[in-house]
């Protein structure tokens, strides 16, 4: 699960070109101020079409010429009407090969499974293709009336399938099972096999989509992600996917008439017992049988916590909520996991538009500064950043986070899990990053979230460094010792005689003055 050390920047990006609003083949592509922006080459392609796009963009988006067609303007008001989407299910950091590297936070690389847009030629960590395969499978935009239809090609080495979930669908097509539930209405999707699901959306909302095979298992390692539907409009070519989700590059013409920008923001949790069967075999028979037959998800105990399929402080490379005064935001978000989630906005109250793809009333809409995501829950928010004391108290950077304790941890480890930062351009720094009160450099480091540095010792390692070493031991790291089957006189040991005898004579001092008086009615106080 650990990758291996080394020191690292928190911000290094080969592409600072790419954070600047620009167009490329004719598609208008906003600005993303934050470290590591979305490739404007992939935001154009989904968003034209890779079949109508320019060659060089397709090549430098790394996508296949199948990954988004776009074709035959029905009605006449200016964009395609049939949208042919196809996704392939690949797996990252597997000990059988496909994709690796892939980390969530320093030091950490679990396993996973995720829908990817088709991509062209080899995988290779670096390549442009990579970049489209990660964690979390992507959010897809479709318009109202469209009719779409999403290829699963499954090139991965177990059956699975697409359900549709909130998504106006049939439940056959051409007699074919629609609704992607073995059980009830197809075969599941074979390793080499392909399937097409078709829907035609009456109605416009924040919807789900993920795999039904065994969706205790097979959505938790990754399989499931975002799917809008956008109100009808004319002239309204939307960005068809979103890889590694965030901002949206490419809003579509309702969301660009109220909004000044558009975030999709997922979460999940991780239970490393799940994601490391993976890792400690190849063969697809043993894989499914620590799965599905050994593996017991009533009693799984979630280590890691993912905002975008990372967890802070990579959250704030990627999935910054840079934002600009006096304007609006419409943020979507998901429950991908099966833990809730209680999203909280420092600094800001939000507005709740919309439950699981359903409009709240006019007059309705309720502000606060907690929203309550349950497994599978989608909550459409506004952001607003007008400076009145109620839905914003001014320029900053904001902490917004999962209020629950555990859902701001790195196996244990805090900060970490899906913190992110509401950040105003007046306090990002030239490469996107926030720029806070004190560097963010120490939790870059993977031997932070091993337990191996003291949380407080910055402000001053006298004070809050190591503790004084006992029993031979450096006095520190103890997932270290736990890792190499050592214990500290914490985990259990006995300890040195002195520090035995002193323990047996306060023991004694104790029981006198507390056990004695007790035993007689008074207490020495």
């Amino acid at each position: 699960m650990a990758a291996q050390d080394a020191e690292e920047p928190p911000c290094d990006f080969d592409h600072p070109e790419w954070r600047s609003a620009q167009t490329v083949d004719g598609v208008e592509i906003q600005a993303e101020d934050i470290c590591r922006p979305d490739n404007p080459n992939t935001v154009a392609a989904v968003t034209k079409g890779t079949n109508n796009v320019a060659p060089d963009v397709l090549m430098q988006s790394g996508l296949h010429p199948d990954a988004v067609r776009k074709h035959t303007d029905r009605d006449d008001d200016g964009d395609p009407d049939v949208v042919e989407i196809t996704l392939e299910v690949q797996g990252l950091n597997e000990a059988g090969g496909g994709a690796g590297g892939y980390a969530i936070a320093p030091g950490i690389e679990p396993a996973f499974w995720v829908f990817a847009p088709k991509t062209r030629g080899m995988v290779q960590e670096g390549s442009s293709a990579a970049a489209n395969i990660r964690m979390p499978s992507p959010p897809l935009r479709v318009e109202a009336g469209d009719t779409v239809r999403i290829t699963l090609e499954n090139t991965h080495y177990v059956p699975h399938t697409i359900h549709l979930h909130g998504v106006d669908h049939p439940f056959e097509v051409d007699g074919e099972g629609n609704d992607g539930v073995p059980q009830a209405s197809e075969k599941p999707v074979e390793p080499g096999e392909n399937r097409t699901y078709e829907f035609r959306a009456r109605e416009p909302g924040t919807m789900f989509y993920h795999c039904h095979v065994v969706p205790d298992v097979h959505v938790l390692m990754g399989l499931n992600g975002l799917l809008v539907v956008e109100e009808n409009r004319p002239d309204n070519t939307v960005q068809t996917v979103n890889v590694g989700a965030g901002k949206v590059r490419h809003p579509s013409a309702a969301v660009a008439d109220g909004y000044d920008g558009e975030f999709d923001l997922q979460y999940q949790e991780v239970d490393a017992e799940l994601h490391r069967i993976p890792q400690a075999q190849e063969d697809p028979r043993r894989i499914a049988k620590a799965m599905n037959r050994e593996y017991d998800r009533g009693e799984a105990d979630p280590d890691y916590f993912l905002l975008n399929g990372r967890s802070f402080p990579y959250t704030v490379r990627e999935s910054l909520v840079a934002v600009e005064p006096d304007s609006a935001y419409r943020l979507r978000t998901l429950n991908g996991g099966s833990e809730t989630v209680s999203l909280h906005t420092h600094g800001h109250k939000v507005r709740i538009e919309a439950y699981d793809g359903v409009e709240v009333e006019d007059g309705q809409e309720i502000t606060r500064d907690v929203v309550t995501l349950s497994a599978a829950q989608r909550v459409d928010l506004t952001l607003n950043t007008t400076d009145d004391g109620r839905h914003s108290y001014g320029d900053g950077v904001w902490f917004f986070h999962d209020h629950r304790e555990q859902g701001v941890t790195t196996d244990g480890i805090g900060p970490g899990g899906t913190i992110t930062m509401i950040t105003y351009a007046s306090h990002q720094k030239e490469n996107g990053m926030p720029d806070t009160n004190r560097p963010l450099d120490r939790f870059f480091d993977a031997s932070y979230y091993r337990g191996e540095v003291p949380v407080w010792r910055g402000l001053d390692a006298e004070r809050f460094g190591e503790p004084p070493a006992t029993n031979g031991s450096d006095g520190g790291g103890h997932r270290d010792a736990e890792a190499k089957g050592t214990e500290t006189p914490a985990q259990g040991s006995q300890g040195t005689l002195p520090s035995t005898i002193g323990a047996v004579l306060a023991a004694l001092l104790v029981g006198m003055l507390f056990g004695g008086w007790q035993a007689g009615g008074g207490r020495p106080w």
